[in-house]
C-alpha cells in the first residue's frame, strides 16, 4: 500500500466520473468503519465502494431531472415543464 501512495498521478476527470468518486470515497469511508482495512481487502473495498457509488448514480439519473433536462431549447425564454 505505501508503495502505490508514494507514485505521482496526474488525472483529469470529467465532471460526472469527480461525482461518483467522492460519492466511492464517502462509501469506502463508511465500509472501513465496520470491516477492517487490510492490504488482502483494500482492492475489494475500493471496488465495492465504486460499484456502489455507481449505482447510486444510476438510480438517481433515472428518478431525477436536472434543470438542464427540463428547459425548453427552442425558444428564447427557458421555463421548466414541458
Amino acid at each position: 500500500m505505501a508503495e502505490a501512495a508514494a507514485k505521482e498521478h496526474f488525472l483529469h476527470l470529467q465532471h460526472s466520473e469527480s461525482v461518483v468518486a467522492g460519492m466511492a470515497a464517502t462509501v469506502f469511508a463508511g465500509l472501513i468503519q465496520k470491516v477492517a482495512l487490510t492490504a488482502d481487502n483494500e482492492d475489494a473495498l475500493v471496488a465495492q465502494s465504486v460499484a456502489i457509488a455507481i449505482k447510486l448514480a444510476m438510480s438517481t439519473e433515472k428518478l431525477v431531472k436536472s434543470d438542464q433536462e427540463w428547459v425548453k431549447k427552442d425558444s428564447t425564454s427557458s421555463y421548466l415543464g414541458g
